[in-house]
């Protein structure tokens, strides 16, 4: 069954290729797409990508697995571990079922960025071969997380 990955931030699509950090670049952590998030000012609201477990939570990253036990790992900058923690309302715990769509964290990429770091948002899926992922938006291509039920990115077959 084909799962279809929704934007979890509002922005403009980037390739993984073009994301500052060779783990996600070179798809060491797997493939996926990247959302430059919209720099405002404004707190942004992350989304659930897809239904299912959170099965890892950080302040600055999540994954959420599906009944498939399919994981979407969702990272909020780049090198942002390092704030530790700050900056980022977490609004989930470990092991909550959510939907698409669902409010899991809160944060400030202007505030990322303001800090000398990257806030691209990688969007990647886990343990899937690239060649079984379907990109269904398009670098340069806006997309909004908030809207129902969210700007689908990717389509894993």
């Amino acid at each position: 069954m084909a799962l279809t990955v929704l934007a979890p931030v509002s922005g403009t699509v980037v390739a993984m290729a073009d994301v500052p950090d060779p783990v996600f670049a070179e798809g060491m952590v797997g493939p996926g797409i990247a959302v430059d998030p919209i720099l405002d000012g404004a707190p942004s609201i992350v989304v659930a990508p897809i239904s299912g477990v959170v099965a890892a939570l950080h302040p600055h990253a999540f994954v959420v697995t599906d009944a498939g036990r399919r994981g979407v790992l969702v990272h909020l900058g780049i090198d942002t571990v390092q704030l530790g923690g700050e900056g980022f309302s977490v609004h989930v715990s470990t092991g909550d079922t959510v939907r698409a769509g669902d409010h899991l964290i809160t944060w400030s990429p202007a505030d990322v960025a303001a800090g000398g770091r990257s806030p691209l948002v990688p969007v990647v899926v886990l343990e899937t071969p690239p060649d079984r992922l379907d990109t269904l938006a398009a670098p340069g291509t806006r997309v909004a997380a908030e809207a129902a039920p969210g700007t689908p990115l990717l389509r894993v077959t």
